[in-house]
């Protein structure tokens, strides 16, 4: 059999593992493995099964990923995501759809700390889908939102799913974070404007919150004014090149640290759950990467990614149009795989096949995110949307479903506008490298 043919039967394996419940990263890697020794024997296989943890673990630019995620976990449990909600409640509650608007903005707001789409959801629906509710909120819009919102989490620089995005293709982390920010708050406009058109057509959805006055708008702005002077001065500095990704995670965590302690927010047990959940998630992270990247040795040989070039290739399609094919295959793909899954499995395909029309890899780099982030509110696996179920066991998912539909369309607009104005991404790298 060719190689492309052991690949395609590898890939047939790597589902079914998946769908009998292997966990991701174990599937990748037992995948990668088994090529790998099918191709090159007992020896190689070992040797890269032992070398590929090693080089992961001990080199020091991944560390950007733990360290970003320890800050998010000390905001987390010292409460920030709810001073964040009270600014943005505060300021835009008595538009319509207000408290809706809030929470989108709110959302962008913690995504710059969080790194991570669920826990964006989780932490701001937790403040957010009892307040809409004592404000009789229509249940379907008020679960699409914090569902919508949630994305922002791994769109807004710091990301998570940047980072990988990053060490899978050894692309520039920084760069790609000063990518993410133009398409982020774009992705949070869009959803702020959905939100008012639908209040505005129907007011019922939406009621308009509490007018606050400009003493109390300027009064709750000190809440955590040095929590957004932290996520300025670390993304500013990375930005300015003052230091590197991984410094600027060594910079937030530390002053995430510093400022709870200054509030009286942080104490010993906080402190020590906040470790806790960040070793959790890196070593849960750390384990899908390398089997991620083990599979990608053994896709890079069986020549999957030149087969896949050269077909289209043949094709004589111009390449917005396979772009476009790519996002619809995303979308399809999306209704049945979860975020890491699609990400890590598509991208050794994709990612060769893309560079090699002339496309950016960091513009690419935001639109797979973009295409990712819609597969998490997708129907019917969208991790999101039982993030925001379980959380309101009184809303049915089926309403969740309802909600999320319109900032789907909003999302399938946006990525186009990506696609077609490529200098929405390129633009700040363009000036700042």
């Amino acid at each position: 059999m060719s190689a492309v043919v052991i690949g395609f039967i590898g890939f047939i394996i790597l589902f079914a593992l998946i769908g009998f419940g292997v966990p991701i990263g174990i599937s990748m890697g037992v995948i990668g493995t088994c090529g790998l020794w099918y191709f090159f024997g007992t020896g190689s296989a070992i040797v890269k099964l032992v070398y590929t943890p090693l080089d992961l673990v001990m080199n020091y630019n991944f560390a950007v990923l733990p360290l970003f995620l320890l800050m998010a976990h000390i905001c987390f449990v010292a409460g920030l995501s709810t001073d964040l909600y009270r600014i943005a409640s505060k300021w835009l509650g008595h538009l319509k759809g207000g408290i809706g608007i809030a929470t989108v903005a709110a959302s962008a707001g913690f995504a710059a700390m969080s790194a991570s789409s669920t826990a964006t959801a989780a932490t701001i629906g937790l403040v957010a889908m009892p307040e809409m509710k004592r404000l009789r909120y229509d249940p379907a819009l008020a679960a699409g939102t914090v569902t919508a919102g949630g994305t922002l989490g791994i769109l807004i620089p710091p990301s998570s799913t940047l980072i990988i995005y990053g060490i899978m293709t050894e692309t520039s982390i920084g760069q790609l974070f000063v990518a993410g920010i133009l398409p982020g708050l774009l992705e949070a406009s869009f959803y702020i404007l959905t939100i008012y058109v639908l209040c505005t057509l129907n007011p019922a959805l939406g009621p308009k919150g509490p007018k606050s006055t400009w003493k109390e708008k300027i009064t709750v702005l000190s809440t955590c004014g040095e929590i957004i002077a932290l996520v300025v001065f670390v993304l500013g500095g990375m930005i300015i090149g003052w230091f590197t990704p991984t410094e600027a995670g060594a910079m937030g965590s530390f002053g995430a640290i510093l400022f709870s302690l200054i509030r009286r927010r942080l104490n010993w047990p906080k402190f020590k759950q906040a470790v806790m959940d960040t070793m959790k998630t890196t070593g849960l992270i750390y384990t899908i990467l390398i089997g991620a990247l083990l599979l990608r040795y053994f896709v890079t040989v069986t020549t999957i990614p030149k087969y896949l070039a050269e077909t289209v290739a043949g094709l004589d399609l111009p390449p917005m149009a396979i772009m476009a094919c790519v996002f619809l295959l995303f979308i399809f793909l999306g209704c049945f795989l979860d975020a890491m899954a699609l990400l890590l499995l598509t991208l050794p395909i994709f990612f060769p096949l893309v560079t090699g029309m002339g496309f950016s890899p960091i513009w690419f780099g935001i639109i797979m995110v973009k295409m990712i982030e819609m597969a998490i509110i997708t129907p019917p696996i969208g991790l999101n949307l039982f993030v925001v179920s379980g959380m309101a066991p009184d809303v049915p998912i089926q309403t969740v479903y309802k909600g999320v539909f319109p900032f789907v369309i909003a999302d399938i607009v946006n990525v186009f506008l990506l696609l077609f104005i490529p200098g929405i991404a390129l633009f700040l790298p363009g000036i700042l490298y």
